[in-house]
């Protein structure tokens, strides 16, 4: 009776944990577009969450070490300028044009166009070789650029200026995967937490993304009601709490995807994200009224299929690899030496199955 409890237990816990990723990844897609409708500035939002992610980040590291007792990795001047910076202005682009494409475009073509980040996740990882190239990958585009075609084909609510920014998006969102993953795996940085990867990227990407806010926003915001010009209180409390929320779920989104991974492996996260997709599709066919057609849901099948095919390959040639290395080992007459290289080796394959899906 112990062993069919326990596995019991498990299975609630992971169904928990997914669930509780699920809350702060849809939250945030449908907070993003509920607050565009109103808020017309969706780099001063960024910026507001890239602030609050940095608290929320510098508390909890704060928590962790009284908690351990061990100082939190902080970096040097010359190791934060030259190998976190670009990682940082990436992934202050990504996120930056991604919530600027909300003011254009519906939930359902958002979630399917960044959905292609796969691609270029995949086209850089194999410049910087963290991929070898296989046969199967060549299947994997061609679904995925096929079902994104077949989604915006002949699309009622598509809009050219919301796809072209969500899809630079999603191009720089593989340079920034890539570069993140590149930064968790350099052990001499001690960037593996991402608690600790969050603190380190967000004033950088503070600071990359204020000159494109000052261009495009900087003027309007200050001659808007909304918060410098506001005649009432309330109005503007309304507008910080609001931003505040989002920010939450920003910093509650990384946290929930790291607790997933820790506490089950990648492999869940990869396939708790692909459901994910699905859903967010269903709840804004259901809540936002996003019309989608015969052929449009055709097409996120085909992109999901494509998807899938890459966390399964993902995974089988992850286990390969482990695998061989372990008999390598045993044959090599030292384990004592190997096994932490190994246990490192696994970790990366683990990590890397997790940036390519998301």
């Amino acid at each position: 009776m112990a062993l069919p409890l326990q596995l019991l237990l498990r299975a609630a816990r992971t169904v928990g944990l997914v669930l509780f990723y699920y809350a702060f990844s849809i939250g945030i897609t449908f907070y993003n577009k509920w607050l565009m409708k109103g808020f017309h500035f969706p780099l001063f939002m960024t910026l507001v969450h890239l602030v609050m992610i940095f608290c929320l980040s510098a508390l909890t590291r704060s928590a962790m070490q009284g908690w351990t007792g061990k100082p939190r990795v902080l970096l040097s001047w010359t190791q934060y300028l030259t190998k976190v910076a670009p990682t940082a202005v990436a992934t202050a682009l990504d996120i930056g044009l991604s919530n600027w494409s909300f003011l254009f475009i519906t939930i359902s073509l958002y979630t399917m166009t960044k959905s292609s980040a796969v691609l270029f996740i995949l086209f850089f990882s194999l410049v910087f070789r963290l991929e070898e190239p296989n046969p199967f990958l060549i299947v994997v585009v061609l679904l995925i650029a096929s079902g994104l075609f077949m989604f915006t084909y002949e699309s009622t609510q598509f809009n050219m200026e919301g796809f072209v920014l969500v899809l630079l998006a999603s191009f720089i969102g593989g340079i920034r995967w890539t570069l993140t993953q590149i930064l968790m795996q350099k052990a001499e940085l001690g960037l593996q937490n991402p608690v600790d990867t969050m603190y380190h990227l967000q004033p950088l990407m503070l600071i990359g993304l204020f000159p494109l806010f000052l261009y495009n926003e900087g003027l309007s915001l200050c001659v808007s009601d909304k918060l410098f010009r506001v005649s009432e209180l309330p109005p503007l409390l309304y507008s910080l709490l609001t931003l505040s929320v989002g920010g939450c779920l920003a910093f509650g989104l990384g946290f929930s995807e790291f607790l997933l991974v820790s506490k089950t492996s990648s492999l869940t996260l990869s396939i708790a994200g692909i459901f994910k997709e699905v859903c967010t599709l269903l709840l804004a066919a259901a809540l936002m009224g996003d019309r989608m057609s015969l052929v449009n849901w055709l097409g996120f099948a085909v992109c999901l299929s494509g998807i899938s095919l890459h966390v399964g390959l993902k995974t089988y040639y992850s286990k390969g690899k482990v695998s061989q290395s372990r008999l390598q080992t045993s044959k090599g007459g030292a384990p004592e030496l190997e096994l932490p290289l190994l246990h490192h080796s696994e970790g990366e394959e683990e990590g890397d199955e997790r940036e390519i899906v998301h």
